[in-house]
């Protein structure tokens, strides 16, 4: 028997925990990592405050710093027991990507229902290269891949 794509990400919102702009919000306050796992030119174009980008193509060997990613691991996925949040276009690659991260041993991998589409359909900022050049609603960490991210931190 063979699946679509639709029957893969169907099958994967039944185990992981989707969550809606409103609760991100919330996580965001207590400092849990936001991973936008879309591709490095979608995430130049807008992403969310604060996310750092790890390709979904990715995504399983920054975990552990496997060669491909030249032994690196990403500090946003170095703790399996607390939750991080990732999202992508509109929520597929996302819910693919945490049932990738449960099936890896994370407790609480979550997706961000409808991605960055949702979120900007609520009324929630996006970090666009317009905000970037005139330095506006961004930390600065923000709008970085993640192995500028890195850097920054201890």
């Amino acid at each position: 028997m063979s699946y679509t794509v639709r029957d893969l990400i169907t099958a994967a919102r039944t185990v992981i925990r989707e969550i809606d702009p409103a609760e991100l919000l919330e996580l965001q306050k207590f400092g849990c990592p936001i991973v936008d796992v879309r591709e490095p030119e979608e995430f130049a174009d807008g992403h969310l405050p604060g996310a750092v980008n790890i390709p979904r193509g990715l995504l399983e060997f920054e975990v552990d710093g496997h060669p491909a990613v030249n032994y690196q691991t990403a500090e946003a996925l170095s703790h399996r027991q607390r939750p991080v949040v990732l999202y992508c276009l509109s929520g597929g690659r996302s819910a693919l990507a945490a049932e990738a991260l449960l099936r890896l041993g994370f407790v609480d991998p979550m997706s961000l229902a409808d991605g960055i589409l949702g979120w900007a359909d609520a009324g929630h900022p996006v970090v666009t290269p317009a905000t970037l050049a005139v330095g506006v609603g961004f930390e600065p960490t923000e709008g970085l891949h993640l192995r500028q991210f890195s850097r920054l931190l201890p």
